[in-house]
């Protein structure tokens, strides 16, 4: 019993949920973390973007099963392992669907906004035309995951009508294009170029030089809000600016990380990390005191 349910764990992709606390960062950044109304929001808003996302990685997992089969990591996921069945993922998928339609309700009665769901809407189609079709074009596969991590942080922003600063959305923008061709790079390296015919025409080279002028970039966003009248002005402290140091070390822990012989997903480096998950906490608890 405890296998099957750690197996429809990692169909789920439960632990992909934790580029989903995006969604809460409209919530922080806006000062609205007290009212309770908007923070039942924000939770309803991660849990129904949660189990989209998850209706989307067995879909894909369904796509790719064949290949799963023979790659060396992912042909131990639930469905290229067959401990799962291709007619159970898709009964998973219904009832998934049923969850996300039921959770969509609660976010109309609580009074959401309710463009809140065309973003859901549109993750939704990206991604099935990304599983089916684009992710053997060349760049569209990196911007399709650059445009996942920004429709969730302006999913948020739109479940509790709040604006997303422009340097914010570059800073989270370039960091996720840093991310993606990391991915790629380490893709080329470890030999997957089988996997996605975008691989194919991807080199290293190309993906170094421009890893780092997005790591740069990010950092260049992130200094740039730090500063920006407007987020001074709603912090009401000029200290924001001391928090660049530790994104920049988190940044660099993370490329050292890359450097050695993994496969370059983000959620698996940074939750394997310790050094990154504790410069995160201090991060966090730095911009909590600055920020409250």
């Amino acid at each position: 019993m405890i296998e099957k349910i750690t197996n429809y764990l990692k169909l789920l992709r439960v632990k992909h949920y934790i580029k989903n606390l995006l969604i809460f960062l409209p919530l922080l950044f806006g000062k609205m973390y007290y009212d309770v109304d908007n923070i039942l929001i924000c939770l309803i808003g991660f849990l129904t973007f949660s189990f989209t996302s998850s209706i989307i990685y067995i879909f894909n997992d369904i796509c790719d099963i064949e290949s799963d089969r023979k790659h060396e990591i992912k042909k131990n996921r639930p469905l290229a392992s067959r401990k799962i069945s291709i007619a159970s993922a898709y009964k998973t998928i219904i009832i998934l669907l049923v969850i996300v339609a039921f959770m969509t309700y609660l976010l109309y009665i609580l009074n959401a906004n309710m463009n809140s769901i065309f973003l859901v809407c549109s993750y939704v189609i990206i991604n099935l035309l990304y599983s089916k079709w684009l992710k053997h074009i060349i760049l569209v596969d990196v911007i399709i995951l650059v445009l996942s991590f920004l429709i969730r942080v302006f999913f948020g922003a739109a479940l509790i009508d709040v604006e997303v600063s422009n340097w914010l959305y570059l800073t989270i923008m370039s960091g996720a294009f840093y991310m993606g061709f990391g991915k790629r790079r380490n893709e080329i390296i470890k030999n997957e170029s089988h996997k996605a015919q975008a691989t194919q025409f991807y080199n290293k080279d190309f993906l170094d030089k421009n890893m780092y002028v997005c790591l740069a970039l990010t950092v260049v966003f992130y200094a740039m809000w730090t500063v920006d009248p407007n987020v001074i002005a709603h912090v009401r402290y000029n200290y924001l600016i001391w928090t660049v140091p530790l994104v920049l070390i988190i940044l660099f822990e993370y490329s050292f990380a890359i450097e050695k012989n993994v496969y370059g997903d983000p959620v698996d480096v940074l939750i394997n990390n310790k050094n990154i998950i504790l410069t995160t906490i201090i991060y966090m608890l730095c911009l909590l005191l600055m920020w409250l």
